[in-house]
Formats: structure tokens, sequence, C-alpha cells
């Protein structure tokens, strides 16, 4: 159920990550306007590449967290592991 919860935050947080640098949001911060400095260089496109370069890594660690919860690896019978046998037998 972590996991799960894991990969949703993981999946907004990139969503968010690729979208909000090249929306006219990025371009109205009200703390960037304090200091045009900032604003200057949060508005520069290879800093809402980077920013959107964060997202993408998000994304594809979320889409790893969920290939991880829903693909069931078989053991392998060469290391000794044996799946667990159930409560009936």
């Amino acid at each position: 159920m972590i996991r799960l919860l894991r990969a949703a935050l993981l999946l907004e947080f990139g969503f968010m990550l690729i979208v909000v640098p090249w929306s006219t949001w990025w371009d109205r911060n009200y703390f960037a306007a304090m200091v045009p400095q900032f604003h200057e260089f949060i508005i520069n496109n290879f800093v809402r590449g980077a920013v959107s370069g964060l997202g993408f890594i998000n994304l594809v660690a979320a889409i790893s967290e969920l290939v991880s919860v829903y693909v069931v690896r078989e053991p392998s019978p060469g290391l000794g592991v044996t799946p667990p046998h159930s409560a009936k037998e």
C-alpha cells in the first residue's frame, strides 16, 4: 500500500514539475517578483528545462515503482529460494 502511495506522489510531482515551469504561473511568481535577479534566473529556458528534467526523473521513478509492485518475479531455481506454501496444505 505504501509503495502505491509513493508511486502516486511521484507521478503527481513529476507531472507538476514538467508542466508548471512552462505555464504563465511560473512567470508571475510573487516571490520571484520581489527579487528581480531571481526572477530573471527562473524564467531562463535552461532552468525551466532542468526543472522539467527533474519531473521526468520523477515519472520514471513512479513507473519503475508501479512495475515493481505489479510484476511478480518468479524466484530463480538456482538460488535455493522456495515459494511460500499455502495454509491449506
